[in-house]
């Protein structure tokens, strides 16, 4: 039985440090429709996200401050993430994706600047990250219905980031080894 149940409180000490081989062997596929166990995780690994954007609770728990958890980062091997994000009217959108895959993608790229974070790696980095701009993502939510999403912007780097550590990639591993600051032709700041 996991410990991870819907009540759990997750913090910094669940979360898999860079090093961990964990994070770098693909995940698997996780049963649909998920099982009980699965779905309360799911609620749990929200649940942080949630608290890490709290003040007073990220304080409390002495949490930073996420946007994206993946199964991987608590040591699940599990094909499935979370996502808590703000758009740029301020309204807060929660993403659930099992087993999710993404469709399609545009060509243009993007990067946020200076450089991406991760929950898992606690020192600086520096290098942009090219992303796709736009993305359609393919998943199941937490009943288990096949959703298909389309996502631009930033909400598309976070899909992105969250889908490559499900694939045992982490977000440094695309900063261009030579030159940590070139870019493909067709990647523009975010910003």
């Amino acid at each position: 039985m996991s410990k991870f149940k819907a009540d759990y409180i997750i913090t910094m000490n669940d979360i898999v440090r860079e090093g961990n081989e964990t994070l770098h062997h693909p995940t698997h596929e996780v049963m649909i429709p998920p099982s009980e166990e699965d779905k309360a995780t799911l609620i749990c690994m929200m649940n942080f996200l949630k608290n890490s954007q709290d003040p007073y609770l990220a304080k409390k728990y002495k949490l930073r401050a996420g946007v994206g958890l993946s199964a991987n980062q608590i040591g699940l091997n599990k094909r499935m993430f979370v996502a808590y994000i703000s758009d740029t009217k301020g309204q807060e959108h929660e993403y659930i994706f099992i087993n999710p895959k993404i469709i399609s993608h545009s060509m243009s790229m993007i990067y946020l600047p200076p450089s991406e974070g991760c929950l898992s790696v606690d020192r600086k980095i520096n290098g942009f990250v090219p992303r796709y701009e736009r993305i359609k993502v393919r998943g199941f939510n937490l009943m288990g219905e096949e959703q298909v999403l389309k996502f631009s912007g930033y909400a598309a780097i976070v899909m992105q980031h969250e889908i490559d550590h499900l694939n045992g990639i982490m977000f440094y591993d695309r900063i261009n080894k030579e030159n940590p600051f070139k870019l493909p032709e067709n990647c523009k700041s975010l910003y």
